[in-house]
């Protein structure tokens, strides 16, 4: 193990990669080069917001090195740990389907690679440490708001399983910036933070689109244009470091397409196993670009990113994201287009003749993990029942993870409380479905009557206009859906609503126990109970009980604000226990009815009770404690107000 000072460093990035020259810390385009030199700037103050013991264990860090007096210094880059040497990396992107050109580490500074006693490389990130060469228009810093998201979601994604970058620390301080959070017109100062990042590599596809000529649609161009000699030791570095089995096939040979073409074929396996995985706990990435797609895929660069609470398939976590771009569904084949893309980036050393055809890799390793079975007869009537569950979830607005996991509470017909479990399953469902309020609520119109009409003329008569004024035909388009679907709740009421919703649920649950009865087939000599525990530990260890929504952040970040670093602390480790019995996971606040999905023997409308009380809040700040003891609950009302762009 290691202190902070006795840290393995073996910085193999810069060893290996082009460094440029220049030492000059400005805004310019960085040429013929894959790393600039940096030095973080010192904040004031700074101050441990939490640490993340299992992801510091990654670095061989010793547990009491966290209780340093000297932590925050480190942490947010006031000192340099010894052996680090700061860089920014350049890379290029597409955002929204248009290629921004040079993008690069704005805010982001690689301080080396950390080699543990179990030989694993990590590479570790300051976010927020200051200016670089690809700050742009921006001050390389980071608020307290969004470093608390990233450092939570990056460990919450981990322990759900889900290959994603991690997150060592959040430090605060008394060094501010001004930001205009939703870009309305209402700047405010915010404290300037850092995380502390750790990845195997955070090279993404955007690295290697610093080589790409101009772009006939912006007239914008990497770079690097040009450089084929960088693009080839891009890519041998990056098989033969995060791809060894591919680089042992192929060193000693001089022609290295086939490698490029194994590394591709790995990389979309990959990234379509982390689209589904994502789609499976209702997580939505937010933004999408070629620049946020890692090239070992992982989960990286979280910024409004949300966990689905009522499902809907066109849900859209970014503010910012008018035409849905990156909407959940739309997940896949975006990360299958971003594919594309880095297949054309490379089209220099491989061409696109030979990767292009591999893009189907995609969809086969997309629906093989999604549904974790193969096209049999039976195995098609299960993802029949599946499609058909989502679909009962989305025409009564059923929280996706409370209902999934709540089936883990119906036993196997045969045992002797089926039928009384069954009722107390649909019971508590129909607490899960969203009421008409809160489906108007949601549907309710982001602009303005008159602007709407006024843009939608727009769009017929002057369409070059309207995408000069940044709205696209998408945003017009779900914007009116959302008040098409507003308008169909007129006249509906709650009691009409909750009939509708149990019958259909009813119907569902039928057909469930049709699927549950076939699993008892062949029973006859393993105790029913045994098949239902052993059921019910393998759908539990699949249905988390816990995601990061998107309250429970806000939560813990408007205690932070107000000095309270707790909250941070305790929802962490909460998050590290995800898929952990209500009845078994530390660090939780109980009350006599604040539980979800896991609560059912306490009664299904006891929770839907605590859940109305957290709703009935007047607003967040002051309710943290109560809400966050009923964190797999239902989300509180005022849950639907919050945006993150």
């Amino acid at each position: 193990m290691a202190t902070l000072e006795t840290l393995n460093f073996d910085n193999k990035a810069l060893r290996d990669l082009p460094v440029d020259p220049n030492e000059e810390i400005r805004v310019r385009q960085v040429s013929g080069a894959c790393f600039s030199k940096v030095q973080p700037t010192p904040v004031k103050n700074p101050e441990l917001v939490a640490c993340s013991l299992p992801a510091l264990q990654l670095l061989d860090v010793v547990p009491s090195e966290t209780e340093r007096s000297d932590i925050a210094e480190y942490f947010s880059g006031n000192k340099l740990l010894p052996g680090s040497q700061p860089a920014a990396h350049c890379y290029c992107g597409h955002q929204f389907g248009v290629f921004a050109g040079q993008l690069g580490d704005g805010a982001a500074m690689y301080l080396g690679e950390i080699v543990n006693k179990a030989g694993q490389r990590w590479e570790i990130q300051l976010k927020g440490a200051g200016f670089t060469p690809f700050s742009r228009t921006a001050d390389g810093r980071k608020v307290l708001r969004s470093t608390i998201r990233e450092f939570l979601c990056s460990e919450a994604m981990h322990h759900l399983g889900i290959p994603t970058t991690r997150a060592g620390s959040c430090v605060t301080s008394d060094s501010v910036v001004i930001r205009d959070i939703f870009y309305d017109g209402h700047p405010k100062e915010e404290r300037c933070s850092v995380v502390l990042r750790i990845a195997e590599t955070f090279l993404r596809f955007g690295s290697f689109e610093i080589f790409k000529p101009v772009d006939e649609e912006t007239g914008r161009q990497g770079p690097s244009v040009g450089r084929t000699d960088i693009l080839k030791q891009l890519l041998n570095y990056t098989v033969s470091t995060f791809y060894p089995q591919i680089w042992q096939r192929h060193q000693n040979i001089d022609d290295k397409q086939e490698m490029y073409i194994e590394m591709f074929q790995e990389v979309l396996r990959r990234t379509a196993r982390l689209a589904a995985e994502w789609q499976c706990v209702g997580f939505c990435h937010g933004v999408l670009n070629t620049d946020n797609m890692s090239i070992v895929g992982v989960t990286i660069d979280y910024g409004p990113f949300g966990f689905m609470d009522r499902y809907d398939p066109d849900f859209i976590c970014n503010a910012s994201d008018d035409g849905g771009r990156y909407s959940y569904k739309n997940q896949p084949e975006i990360c299958k287009w971003n594919c594309l893309k880095l297949a054309e980036a490379i089209q220099d050393c491989v061409p696109l003749s030979r990767t292009k055809p591999e893009l189907e890799i995609f969809d086969e390793e997309f629906k093989r993990t999604l549904y974790q079975q193969d096209e049999t007869e039976g195995k098609r009537g299960s993802i029949k029942l599946v499609e058909e569950l989502l679909m009962t979830m989305k025409e009564t607005g059923a929280d996706f993870t409370n209902s999934f996991r709540c089936l883990s509470h119906l036993p196997l017909p045969g045992t002797t409380s089926f039928k009384e479990r069954q009722e107390e399953v649909l019971t508590y469902l129909l607490t899960q479905c969203s009421t008409v309020e809160e489906l108007k609520k949601s549907f309710r119109p982001r602009m303005d009557p008159k602007q709407l009409q006024t843009l939608f003329v727009l769009m017929q008569t002057n369409p070059s206009l309207l995408a000069v004024l940044g709205r696209g035909f998408g945003a017009l388009q779900a914007e009116l859906e959302r008040i098409e679907k507003l308008g169909e709740l007129e006249g509906v009421t709650q009691e009409v609503k909750k009939s509708e919703d149990e019958q259909k649920w009813k119907e569902w649950l039928e057909k469930y126990t049709a699927r549950l009865l076939m699993e008892t087939d062949g029973l006859c000599e393993t105790p029913l109970e045994s098949a239902v525990e052993e059921r019910v530990k393998v759908m539990n260890a699949n249905n988390p009980r816990i995601v990061l929504r998107n309250y429970i952040t806000q939560s813990a970040i408007d205690a932070a604000e107000r000095g309270d670093f707790m909250e941070v602390r305790r929802v962490l480790k909460m998050l590290e226990n995800p898929y952990t019995p209500l009845d078994q996971s530390p660090h939780v606040l109980m009350s006599p009815a604040g539980a979800g999905a896991d609560s059912l023997a306490v009664g299904a409308e006891a929770a839907a009770s605590d859940c109305k009380g957290a709703e009935g809040s007047t607003g967040h700040s002051g309710h943290a404690s109560r809400v966050l003891a009923t964190y797999d609950c239902k989300p509180p009302d005022w849950s639907l107000d919050l945006r993150v762009t």
